[in-house]
């Protein structure tokens, strides 16, 4: 009887420890890293602003306004893979130019959101051919069928 007392003791006393609150963390570090060397902020960001994008793509095709929910201004400071091309005249060109076409879709009639997203996925694009060319199929996905 005692060593059934203390095997049930032992057991529910395991059960409490399993159970216990493990520390809150962002779901962001809960992803496990895509590239072997480790992601940096931008890269992040980038996957981030990717999720934003489909979501309103998703809104568009149900014929519902896009919300803008973020405006990714860390883009101009992120640290990046290549700190060297973030840092370039060129870069923060079409980052501005991405930052003003989401303040347009933002404030676009919804007869113009539409196109106003599909100037937002070129701009992505252009980014990317100029830039870092490796995401550009994903980037893909972001496009609307051609309009009949």
């Amino acid at each position: 009887m005692r060593i059934a007392y203390c095997f049930l003791t032992l057991v529910l006393l395991l059960f409490a420890l399993s159970c216990a609150d493990e520390p809150e963390t962002s779901t962001r570090s809960q992803v496990a890293p895509i590239n072997p060397n480790g992601d940096t902020e931008l890269a992040l960001l980038m996957r981030e602003m990717f999720d934003d994008a489909m979501r309103m793509k998703t809104q568009i095709q149900n014929d519902e306004p896009p919300k803008v929910r973020k405006h990714f201004t860390t883009m101009l400071t992120a640290e990046a893979t290549e700190p060297e091309k973030a840092a370039s005249p060129e870069y923060k060109t079409f980052a501005n130019t991405h930052l003003a076409l989401l303040k347009a879709l933002e404030k676009a009639p919804a007869s113009e959101a539409e196109s106003v997203y599909r100037s937002l996925v070129e701009s992505c694009m252009s980014c990317h051919r100029a830039m870092c060319p490796g995401p550009m199929v994903r980037i893909k996905k972001l496009r609307l069928p051609k309009a009949q």
